[in-house]
Order: structure tokens, then sequence, then C-alpha cells
């Protein structure tokens, strides 16, 4: 189907309630046929947004959203209550510059509450929402939170469940259980979502269940009855309903999540019961697209592909280099072949952090502790403490929600955790709940933490073999980004000594991580077209510095310093050169910094996004030449 009928003229979701049912399934498959589109000439979210077509209608029918409250749990499976929210027409820029945020973007709309980008939160955000609109009065709205079972595990969950029991506030949260993260899920909790799936009794619940639906009024005393019922078959047959009854939701379900009317006719049985509630939902991951539902984790955020007149897929030739995350998982597999010490910890990643044939080939090594970060950095410690030498592989942006247990479990007992930061700097397209760019600021604090960010393709393995024998904790940050190559004799890895590329007479980039190559080019052009003799130098060590180098370089005969890092300045790695340099009694004057600002960076291209905050080679030789043309009695002044 190409032509659509029913979204472009979706301007509400409160049209929805004069639509005819097989207007709502034509809507579906409409909305469908968009998110394959979409995905033909851009990485996007794909699978898990397919999987939740029927359920962002049935949410949207029978709540009234500009009243209601909606939080969704990662929010990357927004796409369908994108369009049903009147955004069809801008649905071509999504993940674009300018354009519709892949995620819930309170900015883009009103029926977006929360930018969610980690998963977890949703369920204390909604009972935050309706604690606060008791207390003021506003005790009519509805609350709803859509969590995943991926999500699930996270204790924030849990300790948002417990809170909600003992507040026994009005509260829905459906559970949108699809069997898969961005990986399959793991855990006992998975293991028991499972007996749900696999219990004889499903089909026939269910079906006695909708029996009761047709047959009972949806207000008022007999839905209490229906659903003491339910609550009575669940305790006797359904283990995974158990679980919520104990931590004092009233368990719902299970129910299918790709009809649409059995979905409707649940949301309304539920949405005038008092106390917390979890309707939980079996949905497919890839639901509508077979080649998604046969390999959903390639197709969480497959790379642009085209689809066939049968509906199968054409791959789109993509790039032959390969990148940083590319680089470093060899490396890691290299490392587990030599030292039998050696152990990988992620969260829920190995699929993002290319880790795949690590688990194949090292079962017994590679621990994936589902979406709990904070679980995994306190599991490494443990690990470290027995004698192994845990890597941990998280996202930069996600390693943030395990702060405590770094400071914690991690550097205050000195223990030698590797962290593999991967994705720091700017992540593109995935915008500001994903760009990795706090990890030098939060890091450095620690005492006893080393930080260390590749210049090139060249310090990945021998950064890392550093970190493996290093006595104490080190975290290692690299960027979603081709991999690059400076052409030189790599100089060892020594704690805290910078590598001189080349010396200058005029001033120096002192380049942190995978930005080096860029300093070079910038000098070169420098050079051949202003005549300007300037050096760089990998830096290599954000924590400790080279203070002997920042000496050198600061000398009166050594011109301006300028710091290069693709990390906020607050706090960043310039920040701590300043501080350095300073405590020395050096004249810090002729020193500027280049990073990213005081602020959220939107979403875009990479290199984009690096041009329009002066990171690209432009903007280096516009800093170089300001710095350099600026009269030395100005700086004094």
């Amino acid at each position: 189907m190409n032509q659509l009928e029913l979204l472009p003229q979706l301007e509400s979701p409160a049209q929805l309630t004069d639509y005819t049912d097989e207007q709502l399934l034509q809507l579906a498959d409409e909305i469908r046929e968009v998110l394959c589109t979409v995905v033909s000439d851009r990485t996007a979210h794909f699978a898990s947004n397919l999987g939740v077509v029927e359920l962002a209608i049935a949410l949207h029918l029978v709540f009234d959203f500009e009243t209601d409250r909606l939080v969704w749990d990662t929010g990357h499976q927004v796409y369908p209550h994108k369009l049903l929210t009147g955004r069809y027409a801008e649905f071509h820029t999504m993940r674009q510059q300018g354009g519709l945020m892949g995620y819930p973007n309170p900015q883009e709309s009103d029926f977006d509450l929360f930018m969610t980008g980690h998963a977890g939160a949703s369920v204390s955000s909604v009972l935050g929402l309706k604690a606060g609109d008791d207390l003021l009065g506003d005790d009519g709205r509805k609350a709803v939170a859509v969590i995943g079972d991926g999500a699930l595990p996270s204790g924030i969950v849990f300790e948002a469940f417990n809170n909600a029991a003992g507040l026994n506030k009005d509260l829905l949260v459906i559970l949108n259980d699809n069997e898969m993260g961005i990986c399959p899920r793991v855990g006992g909790l998975a293991s028991t979502l499972d007996k749900a799936r696999t219990a004889p009794f499903y089909d026939g619940l269910k079906r006695d269940v909708q029996a009761f639906l047709n047959k009972v009024p949806v207000v008022g005393q007999p839905v209490e009855n229906v659903l003491g019922g339910i609550k009575d078959a669940v305790k006797g047959f359904l283990h995974g309903g158990m679980l919520f009854e104990e931590l004092g939701f009233r368990y719902i379900g299970p129910v299918d999540g790709h009809d649409l009317f059995a979905l409707r006719r649940y949301l309304d049985m539920v949405k005038n019961v008092r106390g917390p509630i979890l309707l939980h939902v079996f949905t497919e991951k890839g639901h509508g697209f077979q080649p998604a539902t046969q390999d959903p984790v390639r197709f969480h955020t497959p790379a642009p592909f085209q689809r066939s007149d049968d509906n199968e897929v054409i791959s789109i030739p993509a790039g032959s280099a390969p990148a940083y995350t590319n680089i470093v998982s060899e490396t890691i597999y290299r490392e587990m072949e030599a030292d039998p010490t050696v152990v990988v910890l992620t969260a829920a990643m190995c699929a993002g952090n290319k880790l795949d044939h690590v688990r194949e080939d090292f079962p017994d090594r590679f621990f994936d502790t589902g979406i709990c970060e904070s679980h995994a950095v306190a599991f490494a410690a443990g690990m470290a403490k027995a004698g192994l030498k845990p890597i941990v592989a998280i996202y930069s942006t996600f390693l943030q929600r395990s702060f405590d247990q770094i400071f914690q479990e991690v550097a205050l007992q000195g223990l030698p955790v590797t962290f593999c930061l991967d994705r720091s700097g700017l992540c593109g397209p995935d915008g500001p709940t994903h760009h990795g760019v706090f990890d030098h600021s939060y890091l450095r604090p620690f005492p006893g933490l080393t930080v260390m960010a590749p210049g090139d393709s060249h310090d990945i393995a021998p950064m890392l073999s550093f970190a493996l024998e290093h006595d104490g904790p080190v975290a290692i940050r690299y960027p979603k980004a081709t991999i690059e190559t400076v052409e030189r004799p790599p100089q060892p890895i020594t704690l805290g000594k910078s590598e001189i590329i080349r010396q200058g007479s005029d001033g120096t980039f002192l380049a942190s991580g995978t930005l080096l190559a860029t300093c070079l080019a910038a000098a070169d052009q420098l050079g051949q077209e202003h005549g300007m003799d300037v050096g760089v130098v990998n830096a290599r060590f954000i924590k400790p510095l080279d203070t002997g180098l920042i000496e050198q370089i600061f000398s009166d005969d050594s011109g301006f310093v300028i710091t290069v890092e693709e990390n906020v300045l607050t706090g960043g790695f310039g920040t701590a050169v300043l501080e350095a340099a300073a405590d020395i009694g050096l004249d810090t004057r002729r020193l500027h910094r280049c990073g990213l600002p005081d602020a959220f960076v939107e979403l875009g291209d990479r290199k984009d996004l690096l041009a329009s905050h002066g990171l690209d080679i432009d903007g280096l030789v516009q800093a170089a030449r300001a710095i350099a043309s600026t009269p030395a009695s100005a700086i004094d002044d």
C-alpha cells in the first residue's frame, strides 16, 4: 500500500473516535507503511515501532492525552504516537537536523511530556505527575506509563512500583512485552514473563476474559468483579502476574497487543478503576513486516534499505571503513583469547557494542545484565575484587546511570575495572538523550580513576592492554564514528603521558580523542594558507594530565594553546588543562578551549554538529587565527 487516505488528514487523536472499525485497521496499515518508508534513507528505530501501532491507537482512542498523562518509557517506540498526534506532515524530517526527534520531545508537542531516551523512569515520572495533579486538584486526570519488558528489570522501576503501591495512586502501567530489548531480554524476570507466554491456559483465559468484557459494563462494581475473577485466575495459573500482585499492583492480562479492539475493551475496562494497575500486553517486535519479525535485533535500528514489490529487503551498500566500535570489539576479543581472567559485561547492548562474537565464543566470560547499568558496574567491582579483569562496555550516556557505583564500588575501592565508553561525544541523529558529551566532566572528579581517549586507530589496542594491566580503574572513551588513522610511529602508552605529533612555534592544538586528525588537517591548512607553524599533541589522557607537556607548551616562545575535545567545556578536558596550568603558575591568557557549549546539543549528522560548534577544520583554523592575531596588549588588558 502506498496511497495514504487517513493519516494525512489526522490532525488530532480526538478524530479517532469518529473512525469506523474498518478505518482504524486501515490507519494501522498506513502507519506501518509510513514507518517502512522513513527508514529507506536513514537509520531509524523501526522494529519496536512496528510492534506498538495498535497499542498507540488504542491508547489515544480511550484516553484524552490533551488532559490525561502518558509517558513512553525508552521513547524510541513513539513514532506511531507522533503520527497520531498531528505530526505526519513533518514525519519525513525524523532524526534529521532541525526535524522531528526520534524520542518524545516536549518542544515538538504537548503530547510529549518527557524527553525519554533512557529506560526505566516512566513509572516514576507518571507517578510524580499523578501525585502532583492530585495535590493541585486535578485528580480527574488519568496517568499512564508504557514500559517494555527490556526496561522492567531496572532498579528504578521496582522503586517506583513500591512507592506507587504505598501511595495507592490511580496509575496504569502498560507492560509492552515483546520478549526483546535491543537484544533478547535476559535474567530471571525474563524467565518469569516467558511463563506467561507459554502457559497452556493463555488462549483459554484470553477467550474467557473477552467474553466477560463483551457482557459486562465498563464502569462501577461489575468491573471490580471482573477484575477479581481475573486476579483469581492469575493467582491460580499465571506465574508472571503473581510478581506484580505481590508488589501491590492489580494485574490484568495477558492481552494480545495486536488485537486493536481487544486492547480498546481492556483499556476501557481499567480506565476508571482505582489504585495501581498493570496491564500486560504481548506484542511482536517488527509486527507487520516479516523481515523485522524474523530478525528484530538487526531491524531495531537498521541501516537504510529499500523494499521490493514482495516486501523483501533490498540492502543499500554501506561504506567499508570500520567504526571505532568494531575495532574496540576486535581488540576485546583478542585480549580475551590471550588472558582467561578477562571478562566482559554489557547492559543489554551486546549488538550495539558489536560483541556478538564475544558472547558466542566466550559464553562463560560474557555477562549481559539487561538494562541495569548500576548493577553491571557493582557486579564488575565484585569480579575485580575476586581477581578477574572486567571490561564494562556501556555507552557513555548510559554509564551516567551508574555514577554512584563508579564512586562507591569501583573508585573508592581502587578496583581494576575497565570501562569502554562507546558513543562518547556526539551521537548524531539520536540527539541530546544519547550524546555522550559529559563523561570527561563526570569521571574527572573520582580520585584514582584514569580517563583515556584514543586519538586514532593506533591507540586502541595499547590503551586497552594498558587498562587491563593497570592497578586501578580506567575509562576509555570513543565515538560512534568511522575509524581514522594518523600515520606515524606511535609512542607507547605511559600513564599520564601525551604524544607529540609535531612541534609548532606559533601555537599548539592539544587534542583529546579522535579529533586528532581534524587538528592535524587544521594545522596543515594554517601552514599552507597562512604561513603558521602549529604543533599538534595527542593528549591520550584526560586524567592524569601530562603536566610536563603542559608546562612546555605554555612557555613564552610556544605561542597559543588550543584544547580540542568532543565534550562539554564545563568541567571538561580544556578546563582540566586550565586548572593544571594555573596550579603550576603558568600564563594562561593565550589558552583557548574548543568544545561543546553549556547546552544540550540538538540532533543531526555528527559532522554537521561538529562544524556548527567549531570542531571541524574550518572552525579550528578560525580559532587559531583569532587568538594568534590578538595583540599582546589586548591579552594583557
